[in-house]
């Protein structure tokens, strides 16, 4: 049985007696009348190990009626280390608030009116990241972002508007910072992502905080954080709720497993792929999703499922989940087929079959997205790659390119 600390010990006893924290105080205020009487937040500081009541002992050993010895022997146990405080989406909030309204508004009056043009201009935006990249689209989405947040601050409205307009924030600055994390801003990224959790979590919608937590966690595991990408993307999931629609959960349990698989945790990545799969089957045409989430389906959870795989070297698993998702993804979307592309090359080279890896690399770069940060260090990590077969004719070709 493992010793008890002192702090345990006086626990125990002080229960044992039926006292409260208080009684056992006041007990030791009349055992020792001639000093500052110890109050009740004392004793419980002792009981929880962040203070030691060291000069109280002879007290504690009369008031409690048990040897001094006892307590001199508990007082040399270390208390336990408390357990590690769990991170939630609310400690990556900015450390200011950009949101906070100006003590006298003097624009005009918002409408929900207002805040319906503002949604559609945002999904507008949404829908132009599929065909318009990063470094092309970044100025119209930060003019955007810029905009809303000064009607929010600047203009009068009703606390319903208010929220309506806190929630349209917090999807334009999901949007706004993938633009800039696909130009290759990733600390502008971050900044705007934290704007939008502040909004969205403002707004009192966890699905959506939930979202652009995990958008920050996508690009941490992307840029070097993984670790701590992995500690957001769980905390996203958390604040996103268990009653989160179905293709919410998924999403931010792929950027989950995706952070695991960055951070060299296979395990848990798998695990945390199952679960997305398992939240996905839940999906129906009768199950009600925002309408950022109109482009989670199946296949893209495929898609990350072979991207984990690749990354993990087992490119046995990730090439027929590529090639099946390849041979039916919508072209227009030149951006993604390029990076869905560049991992089916590192899937072929892991499978020391160049020529096929050197096939889907061409592929890539004649889809030529130069306004993406993104595919351009894609491109770079597939060339790379291929230079271990720089002897096999079709790489060589390619790279005398």
């Amino acid at each position: 049985m493992a010793r008890e600390s002192v702090g345990e010990l006086v626990r125990r006893l002080r229960q044992a007696r039926g006292w409260s924290q208080q009684r056992l105080a006041d007990a030791l205020a009349q055992a020792a009348p001639g000093r500052v009487p110890p109050t009740r937040n004392d004793v419980s500081r002792w009981e929880i190990g962040t203070r030691s009541p060291r000069e109280w002992l002879p007290f504690l050993a009369q008031v409690l009626e048990v040897p001094r010895e006892m307590l001199e022997a508990a007082k040399a146990v270390r208390p336990p280390e408390p357990a590690p405080r769990v991170l939630t989406v609310a400690d990556f909030l900015l450390k200011d608030d950009p949101l906070a309204p100006l003590s006298a508004r003097t624009g005009r009056r918002i409408g929900a009116g207002q805040v319906a043009d503002l949604a559609r201009r945002v999904h507008g935006l949404r829908l132009a990241d599929d065909v318009v990249y990063g470094k092309d689209l970044i100025g119209p989405a930060l003019r955007e972002l810029r905009a809303a947040v000064t009607i929010y601050r600047e203009g009068t409205h009703s606390e319903q508007v208010g929220r309506e307009l806190l929630r349209t924030i917090g999807e334009l600055a999901q949007i706004a910072g993938w633009v800039a994390s696909d130009a290759g801003e990733h600390a502008e990224a971050e900044r705007i992502y934290r704007l939008g959790i502040s909004a969205a979590r403002a707004a009192g919608d966890g699905v959506l905080s939930g979202n652009v937590a995990g958008s920050l966690a996508y690009q941490w595991s992307n840029t070097g954080r993984p670790h701590d990408a992995v500690t957001l993307a769980t905390a996203a999931v958390q604040e996103a709720g268990p009653a989160a629609p179905a293709k919410a959960r998924a999403l931010y349990l792929d950027r989950v497993a995706w952070a695991h698989t960055r951070a060299g945790q296979d395990r848990p990545a798998m695990a945390a792929l199952g679960e997305a799969g398992e939240a996905l089957a839940q999906d129906s045409a009768a199950t009600e999703s925002p309408s950022y989430l109109y482009w989670m389906d199946a296949g893209e959870l495929q898609v990350m499922e072979a991207r984990v795989y690749t990354e993990l070297h087992r490119p046995l698993r990730a090439v027929p989940l590529l090639t099946d998702v390849l041979g039916r993804y919508d072209a227009s979307h030149a951006r993604e087929l390029a990076l869905y592309l560049s991992w089916l090359a590192v899937a072929y080279a892991d499978a020391n079959e160049p020529e096929a890896a050197a096939g889907m690399a061409g592929r890539m770069l004649a889809l030529g997205q130069s306004g993406s940060e993104r595919t351009t260090e894609r491109t770079r990590i597939v060339l790379d790659r291929l230079r271990a077969f720089r002897d096999v004719p079709e790489v060589a070709e390619l790279l005398a390119s």
